[in-house]
């Protein structure tokens, strides 16, 4: 009986109101535009893998800085998976590319090539 009318009562956490806002997770998609983070995660990912030094992964950073504000833009300017934006991504991923490859040289770029899918995995570890 006693634990009946503390139940009725409400002194039971279970029935009490909970002040914590629910938690919300989300859900980006191919169209998002891709968080300020990412180049700086990604730029982290990179230098430890391909073990640069301070300098050139700032300058890794700049780039992909960079090319998360092109792809940005480009995702504001085009509808989601046109052929406008799938080319303009393209013609961006292209370039920033072409500054890895001046930046980091042709040995540490073709290491960059080699480790792309276990950088991807380290990214979307990050990323949970």
């Amino acid at each position: 009986m006693l634990l009946a009318s503390g139940l009725a009562m409400g002194s039971c956490t279970l029935f009490r109101p909970r002040d914590k806002a629910p938690v919300v997770e989300t859900v980006r998609t191919v169209d998002s535009p891709t968080p300020p983070t990412a180049a700086r995660d990604l730029a982290d990912v990179i230098a430890a893998d391909l073990q640069l030094t301070t300098e050139q992964t700032g300058q890794v950073r700049s780039i992909l800085n960079g090319t998360v504000q092109q792809a940005n833009a480009a995702k504001a300017k085009y509808p989601a998976k046109s052929p406008q934006l799938m080319a303009e991504l393209k013609r961006i991923n292209v370039d920033s590319q072409k500054e890895l490859k001046v930046l980091l040289g042709p040995v540490k770029f073709k290491q960059l090539q080699t480790d792309q899918r276990k950088i991807a995995a380290e990214m979307q570890q990050k990323q949970k």
